[in-house]
């Protein structure tokens, strides 16, 4: 059994495969709150802060999330999508964290239907959760973007890095490249010094950069930066092509 906090049908906002027409899961629950990235919501009249995809990470929403406790209803749902937009799109699992579930049958039924489909699947994820890619040989057909946070979650080190995860995704999988969101303050102070502390357990990674918001307003506010801080340090700069275009992180 696992939770979903929403499925749609859209185009990549970010990354390696920004522009793809993809078809979106994503997973309620996450290992981490990283309320340094300072979204702001209200639950009950309590103003709270943290990830941009709250929704999917505060267990105050958990009410709101669809169970998934049989994996052919969702496959079955995914072949009438696939059959309305046309082609089997990419798709994109994301959260919260989707690792979560990594060993949850059900989320692994689902994971090798798309597999045997041929279907690209990217899942993004906080690189945190150790995956047994024997056990599970399905993802090693899978691509990871992984979405490390730094400082600036606001979550220690120790919680948000954990070398022997990152280590088997990059061995064992299909593809990983690296996924980072920074602010025009972490660019001035320690963004370099973080990455390249992460590249030395991941080395020769292609890097991406994109700026923190949630919101056109906030993107704005940081674009410039990050797109400088990428051509000083020939990184790839990553936009965020769904939060321009419907100003929201939600269902797009």
């Amino acid at each position: 059994m696992f939770y979903l906090t929403e499925q749609f049908f859209s185009i990549q906002g970010e990354g390696k495969y920004a522009g793809v027409p993809s078809y979106f899961l994503r997973t309620g629950g996450c290992n981490l709150s990283c309320p340094g990235f300072g979204a702001t919501y209200e639950v009950d009249g309590e103003v709270r802060y943290g990830c941009d995809t709250y929704f999917a990470v505060d267990s105050t929403y958990a009410k709101l999330w669809e169970k998934v406790d049989e994996s052919i209803t969702l496959i079955k749902k995914l072949k009438n999508e696939f059959t309305k937009i046309g082609y089997k799109p990419n798709m994109v699992i994301t959260g919260g964290e989707p690792l979560m579930y990594h060993n949850d049958k059900t989320f692994y039924e689902v994971v090798s239907w798309l597999v045997e489909e041929g279907i690209q699947i990217t899942f993004e994820t906080n690189g945190t959760v150790e995956i047994d890619f024997d056990l599970y040989p399905a993802y090693q057909s899978c691509i990871f973007a992984l979405s490390l946070k730094l400082a600036n979650s606001g979550e220690p080190a120790s919680k948000r890095i954990v070398p022997q995860a990152l280590k088997n995704l990059q061995s064992h999988s299909k593809e990983t490249f690296l996924k980072f969101t920074i602010d025009s303050i972490l660019v001035e102070s320690s963004a370099i010094n973080e990455i390249n502390e992460i590249r030395q357990i991941l080395p020769e990674l292609e890097v991406f950069c994109m700026p923190v918001g949630e919101s056109r307003d906030t993107i704005w506010k940081n674009d410039k930066a990050v797109f400088e801080f990428c051509m000083k340090h020939n990184f790839r700069y990553s936009d965020r092509l769904h939060i321009r275009v419907f100003d929201t992180t939600q269902g797009v």
